[in-house]
């Protein structure tokens, strides 16, 4: 027994941060592979059958997983961002789903071969596009800010709405198949509104609660992110218990309710939700491909393979079409929407559970369900996973795929620095908080962007223009601390830099604290004064293409040049700090960034 959990636990969280570590690694869609390694582990060799380890504790587990991942796409759901892109979430929520219910029906019937009854089932549970699969091929592709927001709220939005829908199309369908249609308005339409709206209140009432808490210092630092969890893991639980899928949108609600509330302290939570959704979102892919029965491979059939190439070729893009006509989507914007669409464990779950119902209540090919939802989840996952990036691309969806660096504070030699990546072709934004600063980038076409990188605001807006990587280079060592030690959990604490503050302050256990700050730019003697000194003698930043002509000092220690980074084009950019334990040896066709004395001078 301790043998078999010490495997599974070997195989789902060691397999699943694996594959998510090499899916970042060479740039590959994580989804996928989790995917697969679930499929060799159960279908494939029997290693893992998750529900007969687990038992009937398994579904819940699955349930409660679900639940937090719908909390924390409702933690990134601002009513601001909507307002920028209202119109088509909207009608992406609202519009499209019931079309594409209608047509996914229909796809069932006539090329699936299943039974009305299925065929209404089979429609409504793939109306959702799982936040657990897109959220995660978001992370990975820089797509435009509205693109992304579209994709974003529908699958969020759709899980729950999806769900209630799949588990009242059954209810309908039971009650037909024992002869009671009159219950459908004495019973189920009271006991739907009662559901949705003691969701929407089980939702806002927390977050109210968890403010009012906060604001009057009644809740420990220590203790309000574990309140916070435990709430949502409750309102979904209690919500559950009048509706299944009701728990969902209360959990989806309660996360939306605390961001629009602006709680303080949820930057710490949103941290650490975003870690834990990695790791729960591994686990539970791995899981549940584990769990499939080789049975449900075998009943995949020919009308079945139609059913799937159907809903992906015609149902999906026909209802984006439909819902979207007089809007001002662009025709790009509808046509890739119309095309990612991928399923995930809500799809995976609601067909595991409804498939039997359906079955049970003695409607013929219930049993094509879930090998139907299978077989959706299976190629999307690999067809949308796979060409969502290329396909952005060519429709132009997409910002650059050259490593992008943002720069802030624009002083006289920052703003040099922004003008020879400029000139390079490499995307670069100067970022400040007074116009006449930037004035000269801006005239010089030098992307600018007026913001205070310490407030919400402010990283809303250079998430508009995602960036790589980023120097703080203002005159204040405090500041340039702040905003790297805020960005850091969203650069990477090895993509964050600053201007030195100082040999002094460098000092690991007395000086500024390295969780605090960012790596040091170049060597610790090269602070703002420094390098404001040097510019003001006429240094300047310039690329140096490497090779036999640039002299092999990449470190730029001979006293005639400061070489700050070296650009690899289409790949990375490395800047250049102290803190390197390997720094990157350039090779030929790099081309150095370095601050080089005018023409004929001599260092000093």
């Amino acid at each position: 027994m301790q043998d078999n959990l010490a495997i599974g636990i070997l195989c789902v969280l060691g397999g699943g941060i694996g594959a998510q570590w090499v899916a970042w690694r060479f740039r590959l869609p994580a989804i996928v592979l989790l995917f697969g390694l679930g499929l060799v582990y159960g279908p494939g060799l029997g290693l893992l059958h998750p529900s007969a380890a687990i038992g009937r504790y398994f579904h819940p587990i699955v349930s409660l997983a679900v639940a937090f991942i719908v909390f924390e796409g409702g933690l990134a759901l601002d009513f601001r961002q909507w307002r920028a892109s209202g119109e088509g979430v909207l009608r992406l929520t609202a519009v499209a789903l019931p079309i594409n219910w209608v047509l996914g029906a229909l796809a069932a019937h006539f090329v699936g071969h299943l039974h009305w009854g299925a065929s209404w089932l089979f429609g409504a549970i793939i109306v959702v596009t799982g936040p657990t699969v897109v959220l995660p091929l978001l992370r990975h592709t820089k797509l435009r800010p509205r693109v992304a927001a579209f994709l974003r709220w529908e699958a969020i939005l759709n899980d729950p709405v999806g769900a209630i829908l799949a588990t009242l199309v059954l209810e309908i369908l039971v009650i037909q198949g024992n002869r009671h249609s009159g219950m459908f308005m004495v019973e189920i339409v009271p006991h739907l509104l009662f559901s949705t709206m003691m969701a929407i209140g089980f939702g806002v009432f927390p977050a109210i609660l968890v403010r009012f808490l906060s604001a009057r210092d009644l809740v420990p630092e220590i203790l309000r992110i574990p309140i916070i969890l435990t709430l949502a893991m409750s309102v979904f639980s209690v919500c559950n218990f009048f509706m299944e899928g009701a728990g969902l949108m209360a959990a989806t609600v309660f996360g939306m309710a605390l961001t629009n509330m602006h709680v303080t302290g949820m930057s710490e939570l949103r941290r650490i939700k975003e870690s834990l959704g990695v790791l729960v979102v591994s686990c539970l892919f791995v899981m549940l491909t584990a769990d499939l029965h080789r049975d449900v491979l075998e009943r995949l059939s020919l009308p079945i393979v139609a059913m799937t190439l159907t809903v992906l070729f015609v149902v999906r893009p026909l209802g984006i079409l439909l819902s979207t006509i007089r809007s001002d989507l662009s025709w790009q914007e509808r046509l890739f929407v119309g095309w990612i669409a991928p399923r995930g464990i809500v799809a995976a779950a609601v067909a595991g559970v409804a498939g039997l119902q359906l079955g049970e209540a003695g409607y013929p090919s219930a049993d094509l369900v879930m090998p139907g939802v299978f077989a959706l989840i299976a190629t999307t996952m690999i067809l949308h996973g796979f060409s969502l990036r290329p396909v952005a691309r060519i429709l132009r969806l997409t910002l650059s795929d050259e490593p992008a660096l943002a720069i802030v504070g624009a002083s006289a030699w920052s703003t040099d620095l922004a003008g020879a990546l400029h000139r390079l072709g490499c995307p670069v934004v100067l970022v400040d908080t007074y116009a006449g600063a930037l004035a000269p980038a801006a005239r010089a076409g030098i992307p600018t962007l007026k913001a205070e990188l310490l407030s919400d605001e402010g990283l809303e807006s250079l998430e508009e223009r995602p960036a790589d990587y980023l120097i703080a280079a203002t005159p204040d060592a405090i500041y340039n601390g702040l905003v790297c030690a805020r960005l850091a959990p969203d650069f990477g604490r090895q993509r964050v830099f600053q201007v030195s503050p100082g040999v002094a302050r460098l000092d690991l256990y007395r000086g500024l604290s390295r969780d605090s700050r960012g790596k040091v730019l170049g060597d610790p003697a090269w602070n703002f004064t420094l390098i404001d000194t040097l510019f003001e003698r006429g240094w300047r930043f310039r690329s140096l293409p490497f090779g036999s002509d640039v002299p092999r000092d990449p470190a730029g220690t001979d006293g005639n040049r400061l070489n700050i980074m070296t650009i690899r084009r289409g790949t990375a950019m490395w800047i250049r700090s102290v803190e390197d334990e390997a720094p990157v040896e350039p090779v030929s066709g790099d081309i150095i960034i370095a601050m080089t004395p005018p023409e004929g001078a001599i260092a000093s």
